[in-house]
């Protein structure tokens, strides 16, 4: 019997195993193809900018303001080198 469940572990850890493999050839295509296209847009987005110099490049987009409770931890860090701290209760 436990011959059996041993034989049966290995095969199950074989198989995982080759799944594992499998997936990261897969992985590692998917991440070659990411960036071969975004050197091919890039490319193409330098040689449509030579082609019609005068078209101006998109504007960036503008940054959002932060939400109205956002508090920054740099000026947390400011507060209490300071000396002055975050108030207690």
């Amino acid at each position: 019997m436990l011959e059996w469940f041993v034989g049966f572990a290995f095969l199950l850890a074989l198989a995982s195993l080759v799944y594992a493999r499998r997936l990261a050839r897969r992985l590692e295509a998917l991440n070659q193809s990411y960036w071969d296209l975004r050197y091919e847009c890039s490319r193409l987005r330098a040689q449509v900018a030579r082609l019609n110099p005068e078209q101006a490049a998109p504007a960036p987009a503008p940054e959002t303001a932060p939400p109205a409770g956002f508090v920054p931890l740099s000026s947390l860090k400011k507060t209490s080198r300071e000396g002055g701290g975050p108030a207690r209760a």
